[in-house]
């Protein structure tokens, strides 16, 4: 039997301007995930580490340390040398490729928790990395997984006839204000808000476009109608606009309780 992988690849063609994944079924019955690459493709599991192996008998590496972390019982946590970083490193990279082939899949519930395993991932390494330039090798990507996480958050509220788009938008502005915030504590130079990473604009034009597709309250409306109605002095149907913002705002007001003792 062949081992060529050119019929696996035929009639899927790599496309440098999008991310490119399917699901398959695999010869052990189980979904696998697909990712298209330039030389060819990675197929990966869906659900636990993406290579499907159990480092150190554990779902992932980050278990791992997080559970030697929790019951070292007050004994110091043995700093991450260069190795065990490096290791923690190619984890956090099949995870990346993992998130990108679900987030083009629309697959948002696996993004958001990939994202956060990474996340994770490099909290840990914050808190125990012995070396500060492999730790900023990790902190320097938080910025792009937290606007991922975002993103996909986001689209989660909005899409599969959910439409909160309250919700959705909260994601993207805390996404943003945690973004800045990195920045304002790992930056040396003093945070300057006129400049914008790749990762705010991405975040910022998702925020207008929520903003804009968000369905108006009847309120909302009501506001913008009076205030078109002053700008043409259309003043009588002004008043009327402003009678019936009044009446409704009485409306949603709702009244004291009253103790009854």
């Amino acid at each position: 039997m062949s081992k060529d992988i050119s019929a696996i690849l035929e009639g899927w063609d790599y496309d440098p301007s999008r991310v490119s994944a399917r699901w398959v079924k695999g010869r052990d019955g189980h979904t696998k995930i697909q990712l298209r690459l330039d030389l060819g493709l990675f197929q990966i599991e869906p659900e636990g580490r993406p290579d499907g192996t159990r480092p150190r008998g554990y779902p992932t590496l980050l278990d791992y340390y997080l559970t030697l972390e929790r019951t070292s019982s007050g004994k110091p946590f043995p700093s991450l040398d260069e190795n065990a970083c490096a290791e923690l490193q190619q984890e956090a990279v099949q995870f990346y490729y993992r998130y990108l082939a679900l987030y083009a899949l629309r697959h948002y519930e696996g993004v958001i928790r990939d994202t956060r395993h990474n996340m994770m991932v490099l909290e840990l390494v914050e808190r125990h990395g012995e070396d500060e330039d492999v730790v900023w090798e990790f902190l320097q990507f938080y910025p792009y997984v937290r606007m991922m996480h975002a993103r996909a958050t986001a689209d989660q509220f909005v899409n599969d006839g959910r439409d909160e788009y309250e919700m959705a938008i909260l994601a993207v502005e805390q996404g943003l204000a945690d973004i800045r915030a990195f920045w304002k504590k790992h930056d040396d130079t003093e945070y300057d808000t006129d400049i914008t990473t790749d990762e705010e604009e991405v975040l910022s034009e998702l925020l207008a476009d929520l903003r804009q597709r968000k369905p108006k309250s009847q309120s909302e409306r009501l506001r913008e109608d009076l205030q078109r109605a002053i700008a043409l002095e259309n003043y009588e149907k002004a008043a009327s606009l402003r009678d019936a913002l009044r009446h409704m705002e009485k409306k949603s007001v709702k009244p004291a309780r009253q103790d009854v003792r």
